[in-house]
């Protein structure tokens, strides 16, 4: 499923009643990443700047295996006085109130202000999700979950503790939660007093507010990603624009055609200005002049992968212009830069860089690099940037364009306690050619202390999306240090079906899952086990989601290329992931239509190649692991494959998780997951 095998880990609430996390010390021994290593790193996530004080506020997540919870801490900096630390506390979420240094933040689903070790908590805003405070900051929207169906409790009030669930239209689970309740947005006015003339803050409250959704059991932000990015005010303070799809049951579970919404304060009323737009229209950002209003669009319904483009819009004309034209691949992140230019960052040849655009479509890369870049926040021509590539986890960075030749500069160092202990890997980038003679980026990772002299069991990595890049990323789980470090060398094919080299190459995978992408995966291993380093009686395969569906069907057709497999939260039996999942639309586009017709050449040829039509050809170890609350894809897909390879007499180990999704968040689940992971590599490849 598109992006979800490349997110790491959330950061979760501070616990109430328990000593936060601090960040972690720990000694690691041989000079190698360990599980441990890994899960001390501290994690930088939100970051935002205040242009009335040049701060910088940041959040950084330390987790403890040994109480198996994290906390979040915001931690305010100079950044031009060498991030010289002025503030530290817990929190998450933080925005900058706009007035003399004031912060606002979230901590235990409640709102606090904070200046100078002031803390004052925002009576009237409890159990919110998000918020998004007004320009004039004299409103706020709330952001809180709103019952939507008839629960158990509320048909038989008798029954308190009845834990069934009752439900009669579909999309009733997603994700990982039973769709009982919907985010919605709620607009508040914010009463502030101060102390006597000064800028002190002495009370902070919110009243009941206008929920802008009211009776309806629409999602603003939607599911399952959704933040607060899918609102924002106009500069004026009288208009909202916001991202929403209406639809509910079959209808939602069919359609990916969401819309963007103005929301006028003072008439109440909504216009949709992307009406005539089939697909994803997500993430309003209106100019700061007001002017024009832009967004992220993909045109075709049901097509969760299409091209992701920046539009705008003129408030004034209604001139539409796409804006992001040239590029042929999908902008991830963007913000307005002035009035008349944004910058985004959009991924092409598996890195990911920032890009400058104007109104009129004239686009500047900015950055150069093998990385992968975020859009943290901008001010003032000030780009604060979260980069992170397979060798580092995010750090902050800066690119100042108001410099001539600006480059990036590094500002925080949050690991190197890390790093300074251990040999990192080394990342190359190889073209190899297809088996239809296309030019193809493989990532080839090579374990610390290479010997070119010696051979190595070598790993054939599957990507997950299925339309996610194999760019620069880094992950708290399918780690290419982690994995490289258990003196391994590990494959990763840029194959066909993902992102950033060309929508044409991005799109030959739908409908098509036992066909060219499967091919580019045994073209890259084939030809990269020529190199005399290469142990090529010990190869293996791993991959997550549509990597797991990858293994699963490499495993019936790999004419023993391979001696160990490993599949996580993969789909094994094709009909039944048809009807399994909760997001039609994904299932009616990938697969080219539902099993049962039969006139559907495409549905067919997808249904022919399900992994579970091959298993009289497994004859090689495999790992299964899922996680119970993966509701994309039940985890009696790992199950049946690992039932159906014991039946076969191949040695399989089950590994499920019930307390876990489509990921592995909790810590000693994540210990576990990196320990069986190698250990079953170890046993096959190595012994």
């Amino acid at each position: 499923m598109a992006g979800l095998a490349l997110v790491g880990a959330s950061c979760q609430k501070a616990e109430e009643g328990k000593a936060p996390i601090t960040k972690p010390q720990i000694t690691i021994e041989g000079g190698r990443l360990t599980p441990e290593g890994l899960w001390a790193m501290g994690r930088i996530g939100a970051v935002k700047s205040d242009i009335e004080t040049g701060l910088l506020a940041y959040t950084v997540s330390y987790y403890s295996v040994q109480e198996n919870r994290s906390t979040t801490w915001i931690r305010i900096c100079n950044p031009f006085e060498e991030m010289k630390v002025c503030d530290e506390f817990v929190g998450y979420e933080p925005a900058w109130f706009g007035c003399s240094g004031w912060l606002a933040y979230m901590r235990g689903g409640k709102l606090y202000l904070r200046r100078d070790n002031d803390e004052i908590e925002v009576q009237g805003a409890d159990d919110i999700e998000g918020f998004l405070l007004s320009p004039m900051r004299d409103k706020i929207i709330l952001i809180k979950q709103v019952k939507t169906v008839e629960q158990t409790v509320d048909k038989y009030p008798d029954l308190p503790l009845a834990t069934g669930h009752m439900h009669e239209d579909l999309m009733y689970k997603h994700w990982d939660e039973w769709t009982e309740t919907a985010p919605q947005p709620f607009v508040c006015d914010l009463e502030i007093t101060y102390y006597g003339e000064g800028e002190r803050i002495k009370t902070a409250k919110v009243n009941e507010g206008i929920n802008i959704l009211e009776g309806t059991a629409f999602e603003c932000p939607m599911k399952p990603f959704g933040g607060i990015e899918q609102l924002a005010w106009n500069p004026n303070n009288e208009e909202i624009a916001y991202t929403c799809r209406k639809k509910t049951g079959l209808d939602y579970a069919v359609s990916t055609n969401s819309d963007i919404y103005l929301y006028d304060l003072r008439t109440h009323a909504h216009k949709n200005i992307t009406a005539d737009n089939g697909g994803y229209d997500t993430n309003p950002s209106y100019s700061p002049d007001g002017q024009w209003i832009a967004w992220q669009s993909m045109a075709r319904d049901g097509y969760e992968s299409d091209e992701n483009r920046l539009m705008v819009l003129s408030l004034e004309t209604g001139e539409r212009r796409f804006l992001s034209r040239v590029m042929d691949t999908n902008v991830d992140e963007y913000a307005w830069l002035d009035d008349t230019s944004l910058v985004f960052t959009a991924c092409w040849h598996a890195t990911v860089q920032l890009y400058k655009v104007d109104l009129n479509g004239w686009t500047t890369k900015l950055t150069e690099g093998q990385h992968d870049l975020g859009l943290g926040d901008v001010t003032d021509y000030n780009i604060w940037v979260l980069g992170h590539s397979m060798r580092q986890a995010n750090e902050l960075y800066l690119l100042n364009l108001r410099e001539e030749s600006a480059d990036l500069v590094q500002l925080t160092h949050e690991n190197d306690n890390i790093y300074d202990q251990i040999e990192r890997s080394t990342v190359v980038p190889r073209w190899q050619k297809t088996s239809d003679g296309k030019d193809m980026l493989t990532w080839i990772i090579y374990p610390p202390h290479f010997d070119p002299n010696k051979k190595y069991p070598t790993i054939l990595y599957c990507e997950g999306g299925p339309q996610s890049p194999v760019s620069q990323f880094w992950s708290f789980r399918w780690n290419f240090m982690m994995m490289s470090a258990g003196d391994y060398i590990i494959v990763a094919p840029n194959r066909r079906g993902l992102p950033g080299f060309g929508m044409e190459w991005n799109e030959e995978i739908s409908g098509d899952y036992g066909g060219q992408c499967m091919k580019d995966y045994f073209a890259a291993i084939d030809e990269f086990c020529n190199e005399p380093y290469v142990d090529k009686d010990h190869l293996g395969c791993v991959g997550a989601s549509f990597g797991g569906f990858s293994v699963y069907w490499i495993a019936g057709h790999h004419d023993g290329r391979f001696k160990a497999f490993i599949a996580h939260d993969g789909i094994f039996n094709l009909e039944m992931q048809y009807l399994e999942t909760e997001e039609k639309w994904f299932a009616n586009w990938d697969m080219g239509g539902a099993y049962w017709e039969k006139d559907n050449a495409i549905a067919q040829r997808t249904f022919a190649n399900s992994p579970h039509k091959f298993v009289d050809k497994w004859d090689t170890p495999i790992l299964c692991i899922h996680g119970e609350k993966d509701y994309r894809i039940l985890a009696n897909q790992a199950m049946a494959a690992f039932d159906a390879a014991k039946m076969r007499g191949v040695p399989a180990e089950l590994l499920i998780f019930p307390d876990e999704n489509h990921w592995v968040l909790k810590p000693q689940n994540g210990i576990l997951w990196q320990r069986e992971f190698r250990g079953w590599l170890d046993r096959w490849l190595k012994e």
